[in-house]
């Protein structure tokens, strides 16, 4: 029998975020879903976490060639037939499904494999980099059906990050990126990380009295979108869901901000526009949500979701700041989805990914893998009458043709 964890709402106290009023535009890890049906602030700022100091890593400074790799390791994503799962140790069906996406993505485990390893038994256990490479190099060499993730299990909690409790896929997503980021010592290497997932927005406020007009460049991991729009209809399909992010958004009433031009609170228009999209695009499909007596609730309700998907179709000309061949290359295909069963009280996750070698689809359900058809991923679109079933939560887009 399958424990069940639970899933709690994103504590973000501990990811130093900041939340501003207007006029200043909001920068902010979402929470699941809509306050009263409304979107919440749409931006999301990619934040510090904790870092080794730089003496505690023995750095290569030689050249090291993109096909450079420690000692065996080279990655599950590059094995044919060789899908490995993780036990579930406590509550850690999330950080196991989540593993489980990094580590089939190609591009990914192009980077980990190339870092430079710390030169002592405690900076070696407190970083997450190499912790995840062992684990990585631990599931390729053994012969088990499944290993268990518990040594970067205990890294992760001399990180301040709780396990072994409910946990939300989104933001324990952000905080693993986070870490990778802060840890990896290479400059080359974080680069090539922040290309691989980071999307590129250009924040507007503009009052709407005089016209002035604040911009700001920004940079998200993920797109968190509504499924709910500013009336509290259910959006229909993904693209409906992604148009209604990206739609201006009217600031009035007691929403007015202080415009300096004309002295005194005004109505301001608040959107974002899209300048650049990653080769690994994460889309935070919020379905959890608050009720009118504040009580979180999830969306179970049906949402499709396509393989292919093209951003130069769905956005329009107001809703993208970028070149022609950007836009060119805004094709993409589904890579994988982080799915949750149940409750905002009780739940579950797994992982639907699609193998980069074989094209074949596998459930990743803790030590538990699996090859599936594509209608089991469907399966997870979502119903309004599902009580446990899984419904979509991340879900990722490999761009189809990287530049």
């Amino acid at each position: 029998m399958k424990q069940k964890d639970k899933l709690c709402v994103p504590d973000l106290s501990d990811l130093s975020m900041s939340f501003c009023s207007p006029p200043v535009i909001v920068r902010t890890i979402l929470l699941m879903g809509q306050r009263g049906g409304h979107q919440e602030s749409k931006k999301l700022e990619i934040s510090p976490s904790e870092t080794m100091k730089a003496e505690d890593y023995k750095e290569d400074r030689g050249p090291k060639s993109e096909d450079w790799r420690p000692p065996s390791v080279f990655g599950v994503a590059d094995l044919k037939n060789r899908a490995v799962g993780l036990y579930n140790i406590g509550q850690t069906c999330c950080l196991n499904s989540l593993l489980q996406v990094f580590f089939m993505n190609i591009h990914f485990t192009k980077i980990l494999r190339r870092i430079s390893v710390p030169v002592y038994g405690t900076q070696k256990r407190n970083n997450v980099p190499y912790q995840m490479l062992l684990l990585l190099e631990k599931m390729q060499c053994g012969k088990q059906k499944a290993v268990s993730p518990r040594e970067l299990a205990i890294c992760l909690l001399g990180h301040r990050v709780e396990m072994f409790v409910q946990c939300d896929a989104a933001q324990l997503f952000l905080t693993l990126w986070n870490l990778l980021k802060k840890q990896i010592r290479n400059p080359e290497l974080v680069g090539k990380l922040s290309d691989l997932y980071t999307i590129s927005v250009q924040e507007h406020l503009a009052c709407q009295i005089c016209s002035s007009e604040t911009t700001r460049n920004s940079s998200m991991l993920t797109l968190p979108v509504p499924l709910l729009d500013s009336e509290s209809y259910m959006l229909k399909t993904l693209e409906e869901c992604l148009q209604c992010f990206f739609h201006p958004e009217e600031l009035t009433g007691h929403n007015m901000c202080f415009c300096e031009h004309c002295g005194k609170k005004t109505p301001f228009q608040q959107s974002v526009k899209l300048v650049h999209l990653p080769q690994t695009l994460t889309i935070h499909l919020k379905r959890f949500c608050f009720g009118r007596s504040a009580y979180i609730h999830k969306i179970n309700n049906r949402l499709p979701f396509p393989q292919d998907l093209d951003f130069s179709a769905v956005l329009t000309e107001q809703q993208y700041q970028a070149y022609d061949n950007e836009k060119a290359a805004w094709q993409y295909e589904l890579f994988a989805v982080v799915a949750h069963s149940g409750s905002t009280s009780c739940g579950h996750y797994c992982a639907y990914i699609r193998s980069l070698t074989e094209c074949k689809w596998y459930s990743f359900n803790d030590s538990i893998v699996e090859q599936v058809s594509w209608d089991d991923v469907r399966s997870t679109y979502g119903h309004s009458d599902l009580n446990w079933g899984q419904t979509a939560y991340l879900l990722f887009y490999m761009k189809k043709h990287p530049q």
